[in-house]
């Protein structure tokens, strides 16, 4: 049997059966690609395209397993958090908990944060994308970073930077400048405990259950690989939303 089989066994081994939250949550969804922002944002949504509609990038598998075990838990335990600490999802928004979340437990603050970021990693892909931004935020990315193959440096160093198990964020700050910034575990720059705040408008998971199966420990070439699969159309959106809110 070779490595990468064992890899694949042990990981499902240790992970459990994928598969569970199938029923509750279609893999498919007729939303549209920001259809997240504009619904429930405490509940998971539906993947906008089939477990396989990533690869080679992302492997059907780890979509699989990502998706159902891994988000699936953290909506779970949003629900659970909300109810023992009494937040009306009704009246408080997903990202206005998040900007106060260090008057919460860090229980609300992990699955609030892993919650958040896993739906809005899912909107942020596409199959077949367009290759490079354009419109504004080209000149935008060209104006902060100098180039976009310079800004794709900055980014990729840091989220080959962030030490065991985090993200990589592009994000505009409150004067509507551009940064880049990497947060351990499911925080985020919508927390008022970031080290750097602002409005994401990418977000790169790089635990390594994002890419382990494909992957293993070449945490550079999942991230070389998964800019093939940048849905620039929904960053330009998120871009000219947060540079209209400033």
């Amino acid at each position: 049997m070779s490595n990468n089989n064992q890899n694949r066994r042990q990981f499902i081994k240790t992970t459990g059966k994928a598969g569970v939250a199938i029923a509750a949550f279609p893999i498919l969804s007729k939303m549209s690609p920001n259809s997240f922002l504009n619904t429930n944002d405490y509940m998971q949504q539906p993947l906008p395209y089939g477990y396989a509609a990533l690869e080679p990038n992302i492997d059907a598998m780890t979509m699989e397993i990502h998706y159902t075990k891994h988000a699936a838990a953290y909506a779970k335990n949003l629900a659970d958090a909300c109810v023992a600490e009494k937040v009306d999802t009704n009246a408080t928004g997903l990202t206005d908990l998040l900007k106060n979340i260090s008057h919460y437990s860090p229980k609300m603050r992990n699955n609030a944060g892993g919650h958040y970021n896993h739906e809005l990693f899912w909107q942020l892909m596409k199959p077949a994308p367009s290759i490079a931004p354009s419109g504004a935020l080209a000149e935008a990315i060209t104006k902060t970073f100098g180039s976009f193959d310079a800004f794709k440096t900055t980014f990729g160093d840091a989220a080959k930077a962030r030490f065991g198990s985090g993200w990589a964020w592009l994000l505009v700050k409150s004067d509507g400048s551009l940064a880049v910034s990497s947060t351990p575990n499911q925080d985020n720059p919508l927390m008022d405990i970031a080290e750097t705040k602002g409005n994401p408008i990418i977000g790169l998971d790089v635990w390594e259950h994002a890419y382990y199966l494909k992957y293993q420990n070449k945490r550079p070439d999942y991230i070389n690989a998964w800019w093939n699969l940048v849905n620039w159309e929904l960053v330009q959106k998120k871009y000219t939303e947060a540079i209209t809110k400033k």
